[in-house]
């Protein structure tokens, strides 16, 4: 039998990663004004863009209003706006860059639906392959990403900025 190595997930399963920095991420991230080590891919007016730190597949990107806001129907028609348009920037960087073959966009509204951080509504974007997923989920419990978060950073980091 082969073992995949992933210890950094332990911290995401055991929740140890909100122990270690109680509040909000999409709040306090931001704040730190350090992008490349909290994956922070852009910043607009209202919302910003950062990689997910559990992702499901390669690329996975979290699109978030700056404003501390759970309740989606509570978004200013400005956040939305700007989160839609960020979601299509980050599609085009991902087609260049990362060429999948599909993606996944969405909002997990509350824990019942799935939210990991319900008090702050975030848009998720998922770039696809045809074959991405296989028998390690059901089997195993273990997904596998196939390429670190900060190659997948500096690639869409980089994209981001040609795009400008």
């Amino acid at each position: 039998m082969k073992r995949i190595w992933a210890p950094w997930r332990m911290k995401y399963i055991s929740g140890q990663s909100q122990k270690d920095e109680p509040g909000c991420i999409f709040c306090l991230k931001p704040k730190q004004k350090k992008d490349q080590a909290n994956y922070i891919l852009h910043r607009g007016k209202k919302a910003f863009v950062m990689m997910n730190l559990y992702p499901y597949t390669n690329g996975h990107l979290m699109i978030a209003p700056y404003r501390h806001v759970g309740d989606f129907t509570k978004l200013s028609e400005a956040e939305l706006l700007e989160m839609m348009k960020l979601s299509q920037l980050c599609q085009k960087i991902m087609q260049k860059t990362m060429r999948p073959e599909g993606f996944n966009l969405g909002f997990n509204l509350g824990r019942t639906a799935g939210a990991g951080i319900a008090d702050h509504v975030h848009l998720h974007l998922v770039p696809r392959w045809n074959g991405d997923t296989n028998f390690m989920p059901v089997i195993s419990g273990a997904k596998i990403i196939s390429e670190g978060l900060e190659e997948t950073y500096a690639k869409l980091a980089d994209a981001i900025k040609k795009m400008k």
